[in-house]
């Protein structure tokens, strides 16, 4: 009997059942495992568990570019609004600290930069009014001189070919010209879209100005209360990079246009003041723009000049772009925004890609902000304190060494 009786409490002895999927996500100790689960290696495992929780990341991404694709006519002004409020950001709290009306540092920081602007724009046009024709009549004789060499040189082309190969490229360029118009007519409201971006965009900046400090508190308001110390922290740690790399931006691209304009001014090359300019809008986009209006310059140059005159130019672009990169940088900024070059150039490259020029303009601020903020909450979830490491930065705000008085 004792053995009928452990062999039928061998059989009726309650059997180690599996938990459900509700209690496993109830009790976050508990897995919910398989047999096949349980046979597959360790290393399969691990690689899946990365692979789904990357497709989740990746999807949510996709959704997020997808819905600011979609409202680009607020995302873009909005963007454009934060950027120049970072560019003036140094020069606006230097007039409060000095105890300025804020309404007045308002006033003068935006009136001052449309100044700025307007003057630039005016030049501009003066220098382009006054040697246009010149510039015309220069091109004409360079091409022609072009031409005679095609005749004349190691190539020996023929009139009828050159015509030939002149009538080809005029059509493609009619045909794109044709394609421009009607993709600006199927827009439609292009026009009205960029005036109403730009009164959107003041608006926007007058707002962050005036009350960015309460407009902060309430986005960090809409955490759970525990979430608000780290969100406020990785806020304030992105808007100083941001301030930081729009500082240096600004720096960066004053010292390439006066550079590269004086020395095209020197070297005696037509339209200097637009090549500045250029220069300076173009040095927003790190070294992509730099370089494009650079080789505008060479260009110009070596058409209204001759190739020497552009050999000197290439130099020159080349050499002021050394000289602020590794010698004035260093020595003229309280702080910089250290760079990887490889991450701006990937980063430009892949916002050109999604987003165009908009997107190569704001893709290095954007990544710099999201490096810091995903950098600082890492660090406070590992129970820090202090902020992270510059080592850990790919952007990074290095402040410079102060000399205190002994």
């Amino acid at each position: 009997m004792s053995g009928a009786d452990e062999t039928g409490a061998g059989e009726t002895s309650p059997r180690k059942t599996r938990p459900s999927l509700l209690e496993s996500l109830r009790s976050p100790e508990r897995t919910v495992t398989t047999e096949i689960a349980a046979s597959l290696p360790h290393g399969l495992r691990v690689s899946t568990a990365y692979a789904w929780r990357f497709v989740v990341i990746a999807v949510a991404a996709g959704i997020l570019i997808w819905i600011v694709i979609q409202l680009k006519l607020l995302v873009v002004p909005l963007l454009v609004a934060i950027l120049v409020t970072a560019l003036l950001w140094p020069g606006f709290t230097w007039l409060l600290r000095h105890r300025v009306p804020r309404w007045l540092a308002i006033v003068i920081s935006v009136v001052g930069t449309f100044a700025v602007i307007g003057g630039l724009l005016w030049l501009v046009v003066w220098q382009i009014s006054r040697e246009w024709r010149d510039v015309q009549a220069r091109t004409l004789e360079s091409v022609q001189q072009l031409r005679q060499y095609l005749i004349d040189g190691p190539l020996h082309l023929t009139e009828a070919q050159i015509d030939t190969m002149l009538s080809q490229a005029w059509t493609f360029v009619q045909q794109q010209a044709e394609l421009l118009w009607s993709g600006a007519l199927a827009i439609g409201s292009t026009v009205g879209h960029v005036a109403t971006g730009a009164v959107l965009s003041l608006f926007i900046l007058l707002c962050t100005l005036a009350d960015g400090a309460g407009i902060w508190r309430w986005v960090v308001r809409l955490f759970p209360r525990r979430a608000r110390a780290d969100v406020d922290g990785a806020g304030r740690a992105g808007w100083a990079t941001v301030v930081t790399y729009a500082r240096t931006q600004l720096l960066v691209a004053t010292i390439d246009a006066i550079g590269i304009g004086l020395g095209a001014f020197l070297l005696g090359v037509p339209l200097a003041i637009p090549i500045g300019v250029l220069v300076f809008l173009g040095a927003f986009v790190p070294f992509v723009g730099a370089i494009v209006t650079g080789s505008l310059a060479v260009f110009l140059a070596l058409v209204y000049n001759g190739p020497w005159i552009a050999l000197w130019m290439l130099v020159v672009v080349l050499g002021v772009q050394q000289l602020e990169g590794h010698v004035l940088q260093p020595l003229l900024m309280g702080s910089a925004v250290k760079v990887h070059p490889l991450a701006v150039v990937l980063v430009v490259a892949g916002g050109a890609m999604i987003a165009g020029i908009p997107g190569a303009l704001f893709a290095v601020p954007l990544a710099a902000f999201i490096n810091v903020v995903a950098v600082y909450l890492s660090h406070r979830h590992r129970g820090g304190t202090a902020p992270p490491r510059s080592p850990d930065l790919i952007w990074s705000t290095v402040p410079r060494s102060r000399r205190t008085p002994a």
